[in-house]
């Protein structure tokens, strides 16, 4: 693996962390609540390893420069901001919600996960199209 690999590999963790989000919500909504904590867990892990893959990255390469012009320019760097300021959103609430379940303070959980499930979900989704319209377009 090279450092050029990350990218692409970031937004694979993304994908994923977004496919367990949205069983992690079934599994929930069905009641399978231990299946509901492996896949949670599992969705925190793969966003924590994200995490470390994306700041290792940017601090060897620095920022990317956004190439195309014209009124894609304005829908990526639009795309791009809600996704960092949710970003910082869900790198706090995330953390209190796993933390709030593995406490067994489900009524306190259950408040926040109704919010950081979809701002985590938008997060993830986004940070794909990000790198979707900065490496591939």
């Amino acid at each position: 693996m090279e450092l050029r690999d990350l990218p692409a590999i970031n937004a694979t963790l993304n994908a994923t962390a977004f496919v367990l989000l949205m069983i992690g919500y079934q599994l929930i909504r069905q009641g399978k609540r231990e299946a509901h904590r492996k896949v949670m867990l599992a969705a925190f892990t793969v966003s924590a390893v994200f995490l470390a893959s994306y700041l290792i990255y940017h601090f060897q390469v620095g920022s990317v420069k956004f190439q195309k012009e014209g009124p894609i320019r304005n829908i990526y760097y639009s795309l791009l901001v809600s996704h960092t300021i949710l970003a910082v959103f869900v790198g706090v609430m995330a953390p209190m919600t796993l933390f709030r379940a593995l406490r067994d303070r489900l009524p306190a959980h259950v408040r926040i996960a109704r919010i950081t499930i979809i701002l985590w979900e938008y997060v993830s989704l986004s940070g794909v199209a990000v790198y979707l319209m900065l490496y591939r377009m």
